[in-house]
């Protein structure tokens, strides 16, 4: 009777502590962080950053693969569609809260196909202009748009890249249409503004940085509440007079949604770790930006900020008449 209670015993305890080893073993295999963008730019280099930082934590290759195509939502959508098993990622920036409203006809709604597992960096956006434009400041600027400068033509990386957006900021402060450039991406796109081909383009500090400060480009402003330190010398286009004009370029990883909460919360805490890795800081610093604060590597704080910016995107696109 004992040896039979005690099998009995012994395989309850099995039993109990399958989940927990579960648990504990992942990751097991490599985990795929999904870039929907090319490779070498700005997204991919923050991807991989962060990539070499986990994979020192989780003590598994996390490796990059890179989608582009339909403005990153295709490559969203694998992630939304793949097994919710937590070796799947997506990490993209603020574009992907504009997916529903750009493409009605998506298989999936991404307010609900993801599962937050945390902010990593809020990239700032500057405002610039060709070196020869005329507009001393923003002030002059928007009072040029709105005479000698109506229809200025203004580079953006396509509809819903974060240059678009900035675009669509720009418009809707100034009263006046820009005459749009779409290019494959924003390198071109700064190509052309340096060349004088284009007029205006906004775009992420790792982008612009460097030709500011050589002087191939004329700067209007940062679309950060505060100056920031590799432009310090930039004014911010709301103390510019500009109010609510605020726009980064913040990226995040999601999981297919229905990955198990202690495989998400593992993951936030790699990238917690990883966001205060030196390396980590150090090479951000270079591109213009900063790891968030612990607190927004987080769930909640990746869920409370994608919701509020799909309804602030989603507003501003339908009243543009994207939707």
């Amino acid at each position: 009777m004992r040896k039979i209670l005690n099998a009995a015993l012994a395989s309850a305890a099995v039993a109990f502590a399958a989940p927990a080893f579960a648990q504990d073993a992942y990751p097991s295999k490599p985990v795929t962080i999904l870039v929907p963008a090319a490779a070498g730019g700005p997204s991919d280099t923050v991807a991989r950053l962060v990539a070499e930082a986990m994979t020192r934590d989780l003590g598994q290759q996390v490796l990059i693969e890179n989608v582009g195509g339909a403005g990153g939502s295709l490559g969203a959508g694998q992630v939304a569609q793949a097994t919710p098993d937590g070796y799947t990622l997506l990490l993209y920036h603020v574009a992907t809260s504009t997916f529903g409203a750009l493409y009605p006809e998506l298989a999936y709604k991404p307010g609900e196909a993801f599962s937050s597992v945390g902010l990593v960096t809020d990239v700032p956006m500057t405002l610039v202009g060709r070196k020869d434009l005329e507009p001393a400041d923003i002030g002059a600027l928007m009072t040029w748009l709105k005479g000698d400068g109506a229809g200025a033509t203004f580079g953006t990386a396509g509809v819903g890249a974060v240059s678009d957006l900035c675009g669509r900021l720009l418009t809707e402060a100034s009263g006046v249409e820009l005459t749009v450039v779409p290019y494959k991406g924003t390198g071109p796109a700064m190509t052309d503004l340096v060349g004088g081909q284009i007029d205006l383009m906004c775009d992420q500090t790792t982008n612009t940085a460097n030709q500011i400060k050589a002087g191939e480009i004329k700067p209007y402003g940062v679309t950060t509440k505060e100056p920031i330190a590799i432009l310090p010398d930039v004014p911010t286009l709301a103390s510019s007079g500009l109010d609510g004009f605020e726009i980064t370029a913040w990226h995040a990883i999601w999981a297919p949604t229905g990955t198990p909460e202690p495989i998400r919360q593992r993951l936030s805490a790699s990238l917690q770790k990883a966001l205060t890795d030196p390396v980590v800081i150090e090479r951000f610093a270079g591109l213009g930006t900063v790891p968030v604060a612990a607190a927004q590597a987080t769930p909640a704080a990746l869920d409370e900020r994608f919701q509020s910016e799909i309804e602030r995107w989603s507003k501003l696109l339908a009243d543009a008449g994207e939707k």
